[in-house]
C-alpha cells in the first residue's frame, strides 16, 4: 500500500472508474486533475463553465478525462450517463453554490441542488456498477443559531437563506434515499460531506471573497467587503477534496460502516474574519486598497463552525494547511496565471505539494 502524508490510498484510486458530477467548477476541476494523477479513469458530467476565465479551461482539465456535457435537473441525461460510464464511484458535485445569487434565483437553486441530487440517486439506484457516492452538500445545511460553537454531524439540517436551506433539503432527501434504497443489505454505500468555505487558485466565482481580492487587487481596484465581522472556516481546496477520497474509499471497502454524514473543516486558526482575511492578502500586493461595503446587504450568517473529530478519528483526515500557506498558494497560483504559465502543470505542482506537505 502506498500512502503519502495525506493518507490517500494511490493504488486504490488506479483504474477506478469515477464518475464526477459538476467537473467544470472550481471544485470539480481541482478534483478532476487530482484523480488523473492517481490514475483513475474519469469521467465528468456538468454543465459549460460557468465562469470566464475559469478553471476548467485554462488548466485543460478536459484532457484526460471524459467530459460529458448535461445538466442534472433533467433526469433522463442523467440516467443515460450513469448507464454509459458504469462507474465504480459517484462523486456528486455539481450544484448552484451562491448564497447570494440563491436569492435572485431561488428556483434555479433548489431545482439544482434538491432535484438535481435526486436525479443522481435515482441514477444510482439503477446503476448496478456503483459501489460507493460521496454526495458534497455543504457546511451551511446545518440550522445556524449563531452559537460559538461547532456544529457536529448529529446537530439539525436546516439554513435561512435558498442556499443553504436547498442544502439541507438535499442532506434529508439523501439520508432518506440510504434509509429507503441504500440499506445494509445492499452493495452500495452513500455518504455526504460538509465542507466549509473552500478557497483556492483558479475561482472567479462572482460574489465570493477570494476572487473578488484577487480581481480587484490585479486591476488596482479598492476591494469593497461586505460582512467585515462575520466568521468563516476558510480552507485550502485540497483538503475536503483529500477528505473526499479517503470516505470514497472507505465507503467502497468497508461499505455501510461509513455510509453517514461528514464533516471536513479547517484548523482552528483558520476560522478567521472577513476583515481579516483581506488584511492578509493586502500584504502580498503592493499599494492594495480595501473598504466596507455599506449599501444594505442580505442576510448571511455572521459565525459558522464545524467539528471535524469524527473525520479525524473514523478516516484518519486532518486538517494541515496553515492560512498562511493556503492563501500563499493562491497567491502563487494567480502569478503563474498572470504570467501566462501552463496552469495544468501547477496545479499538478500544487497537488504535490498538498501530498508532501
Amino acid at each position: 500500500m502506498v500512502l503519502d502524508k495525506t493518507m490517500i490510498n494511490k493504488p486504490f484510486w488506479r483504474n477506478k472508474k469515477v464518475l464526477i458530477t459538476g467537473h467544470t467548477g472550481f471544485k470539480g476541476s481541482w478534483l478532476s486533475l487530482w484523480l488523473q494523477q492517481l490514475g483513475a479513469e474519469v469521467f465528468g458530467l456538468a454543465l459549460e463553465p460557468l465562469t470566464q476565465p475559469s478553471l476548467f479551461l485554462r488548466a485543460n482539465v478536459a484532457q484526460n478525462m471524459t467530459s460529458l456535457q448535461g445538466d442534472i435537473r433533467d433526469l433522463s441525461i442523467v440516467k443515460k450517463v450513469f448507464s454509459g460510464v458504469q462507474p465504480d464511484i459517484v462523486i456528486h458535485m455539481a450544484a448552484q453554490a451562491l448564497v447570494r445569487y440563491s436569492y435572485q434565483n431561488p428556483i434555479e437553486t433548489y431545482q439544482t441542488n434538491v432535484m438535481g441530487t435526486l436525479h443522481v440517486l435515482e441514477a444510482i439506484r439503477e446503476c448496478r456498477s456503483v459501489r460507493a457516492a460521496v454526495m458534497v452538500t455543504s457546511d451551511k445545511c446545518y440550522e445556524n443559531k449563531e452559537w460559538i460553537w461547532p456544529y457536529r454531524e448529529n446537530e439539525s439540517m436546516g439554513g435561512h437563506d435558498p442556499y443553504s436551506s436547498s442544502k439541507g433539503c438535499a442532506e434529508l432527501l439523501i439520508a432518506s434515499y440510504r434509509k429507503s434504497y441504500f440499506s445494509d443489505n445492499q452493495k452500495v454505500a452513500i455518504a455526504t460531506a460538509r465542507a466549509g468555505n473552500v478557497i483556492g487558485g483558479g475561482d472567479w466565482s462572482e460574489g465570493r471573497l477570494i476572487p473578488d481580492i484577487i480581481k480587484s487587487f490585479c486591476q488596482r481596484e479598492i476591494v469593497k467587503i461586505r460582512s467585515p465581522n462575520a466568521i468563516r472556516p476558510w480552507q485550502y481546496v485540497l483538503e475536503p477534496l483529500a477528505g473526499y477520497l479517503l470516505l470514497g474509499e472507505k465507503l467502497f471497502t468497508d461499505g455501510d460502516a461509513f455510509a453517514e454524514g461528514w464533516n471536513f473543516g479547517p484548523k482552528v486558526d483558520n476560522i478567521i474574519s472577513v476583515q481579516s482575511i483581506v488584511e492578509i492578502m493586502a500584504g502580498y500586493w503592493q499599494g492594495a486598497q480595501w473598504e466596507v461595503d455599506i449599501t444594505q446587504q442580505m442576510h448571511e450568517a455572521q459565525s459558522l463552525k464545524v467539528d471535524s473529530s469524527k473525520a479525524n478519528d473514523k478516516l484518519g483526515w486532518k486538517s494541515r494547511c496553515s492560512l498562511s500557506d493556503t492563501l500563499g498558494k493562491i497567491v502563487e497560483w494567480h502569478q503563474f496565471e498572470i504570467s501566462c504559465e501552463d496552469m495544468s502543470a501547477v496545479c499538478k505542482s500544487q497537488i504535490d505539494w498538498y501530498e508532501s506537505n
